[in-house]
């Protein structure tokens, strides 16, 4: 996704984009601007990855970070990299996706 990012990047400063005017320079926006996102939710997963490799490593992985309860092993098939029970998750502020 970086090399896409960057290939997109790269492609439009060899082109003067006015994006107002330009029938391209809306799409181009747009691709830039999704794969942009895509890209820092990939990172923000790795980090959640990393994250739960260290609790891994504590002795910490499957307890929940909120009120030390175990998080149930079907959630962690689901969402491996969670800190949180679905209790603490639902009480907590929420995330965009």
């Amino acid at each position: 996704m970086s090399r896409e990012f960057d290939g997109i990047v790269a492609a439009n400063a060899l082109v003067a984009i006015d994006d107002e005017h330009d029938p391209e320079g809306g799409s181009t926006a747009f691709e830039r601007a999704h794969v942009a996102a895509l890209l820092a939710r990939a990172r923000a997963h790795l980090e959640e990855l990393d994250q739960a490799l260290e609790r891994v490593e504590r002795g910490q992985y499957g307890k929940c970070a909120g009120c030390g309860e175990t998080i149930p092993p079907e959630r962690l098939e689901i969402r491996p990299a969670t800190a949180l029970c679905v209790r603490c998750a639902r009480s907590g502020p929420r995330r965009s996706p």
